[in-house]
């Protein structure tokens, strides 16, 4: 990426206000020395602190018993930052909340998950709250099923290591994926306060029950064997991982919110690495039209919310092909980003987080209650894999993932064609 002159100076300026401090997580002597560089620093003792803990979660309680202990500010706000994953399972997540309530007040914790700071995921509140052409119609009775998918095309890449301690559902499903659901199926808050928001994501949570075994498909890459370098090698050759390790590298799961407004419709969560694309989105497929006089020559409309790549919201729809006949054609409504706002320059998801943390904004952050009611939903399924050990299912690097996720999609009421494409508009 080319610099300009006007940036390589705000860039020499900015590290020049860095400094590198050595200690250990758990002498209370290098926590002390930080706070005496701390005091030192413009501002002294007057100065807001702000730590961010991208850490191993096994030594965030040294850390923050010492960050509490040694590091607050006394005239300004302290606050926290702690990276996922927040724990392995219900019981720990529970423990390490509890150890930092102990430390911290709720408000000077922000539990960070970059994915809350995606432009097209902070969008959906507007789009749902902000347009009457959208309510009346976001519910069991139109929508037949909701689609959030986050795929990856490349593999473990020598963080096997790393992965297989915990995972696709503790890396990608429980956090990432549990996020947007709540934003897509949440009544409309009373205001755009962070508690008003987050309380009835947290209601949306305390509606779904633990995902059961039989909702759920979970597969591990294997090489390509007609493909070159990386894809030719499967999960197990990376030599990071265990040999033998049942590690799902890909899962879908099937969650239902049991309430008036969802009753019945399916939350298909799907992610994967090591597949056919790189694709974040949301993805409403509404029922079919009643009466249908085409001939069964319509397909069911889609609201499409493409987080990543390439920022885009599109609306499948149905008009009359061109022409002298009278056929139904697909073809979308589109706001393409790139195309539609040239010279907006999206701001990185923790570039927006970490000015929110700086204001004190909450609303993208992931409070105590809403992070237990994540884990009810997934330990269980997490307890299970464990004790059983069983091999995931196999699919091909470079794949869609195991033919049985698509059976699955399937048997709960996706209609998938394959037919129809989305291309970005003015690219050519």
């Amino acid at each position: 990426m080319k610099v300009t002159d006007e940036e390589s100076e705000s860039l020499s300026a900015f590290f020049s206000r860095n400094s590198y401090l050595s200690g250990r997580y758990d002498d209370d002597g290098s926590f002390a020395q930080l706070n005496s560089r701390l005091l030192s620093l413009p501002g002294g003792s007057d100065a807001n602190r702000l730590f961010y803990l991208a850490l191993p979660p096994t030594i965030y309680k040294h850390v923050s018993t010492n960050i509490r202990t040694h590091c607050m500010s006394s005239r300004g706000w302290s606050r926290v930052i702690v990276e996922k994953p927040f724990g392995r399972d219900l019981q720990s997540s529970q423990e390490l909340s509890a150890h930092l309530s102990s430390l911290f007040s709720e408000d000077q914790i922000y539990r960070i998950d970059h994915y809350l700071g995606k432009e097209m995921v902070q969008n959906l509140m507007v789009i749902r709250f902000g347009n009457r052409i959208f309510g009346p119609i976001w519910n069991r009775n139109s929508v037949a099923c909701v689609v959030l998918t986050f795929k990856e095309p490349f593999a473990t890449q020598g963080h096997g290591g790393y992965f297989d301690d915990f995972g696709i559902i503790r890396d990608v499903m429980q956090n990432h994926l549990l996020q947007i659901l709540c934003l897509v199926a949440m009544e409309k808050p009373a205001s755009t306060s962070p508690d008003d928001v987050r309380d009835e994501k947290v209601k949306v949570l305390k509606c779904i029950a633990p995902v059961t075994g039989s909702d759920v498909v979970l597969g591990q890459y294997v090489g390509d064997p007609e493909g070159e370098g990386q894809s030719k090698l499967g999960y197990l050759d990376d030599p990071t991982v265990p040999a033998g390790s049942c590690t799902p590298t890909f899962a879908t799961a099937v969650l239902y919110v049991q309430n008036e407004r969802w009753d019945g419709v399916p939350f298909i969560l799907r992610c994967g690495k090591a597949l056919n694309e790189r694709k974040a989105e949301v993805r409403l497929q509404f029922t079919d039209v009643p009466g249908d006089i085409f001939a069964e020559r319509c397909q069911r409309n889609e609201l499409v919310l493409r987080v990543q790549p390439d920022e885009a919201i599109y609306l499948k729809m149905m008009t009359k092909r061109p022409g002298v006949y009278f056929s139904p054609e697909e073809t979308e409504l589109d706001l393409t980003y790139r195309s539609r706002y040239k010279n907006v320059k999206l701001p990185d998801a923790y570039e927006r987080l970490i000015l929110d943390v700086f204001c004190g904004n909450q609303m993208h952050f992931v409070r105590s209650d809403e992070l237990r009611e994540a884990w009810r939903i997934f330990t269980p399924l997490l307890h299970q894999m464990e004790e059983e050990n069983k091999p995931p299912i196999p699919y091909t690097y470079g794949s869609r993932g195991p033919g049985e996720a698509d059976d699955l999609m399937k048997r709960v009421g996706f209609h998938y064609e394959g037919k129809y494409k989305w291309v970005q508009p003015h690219t050519a």
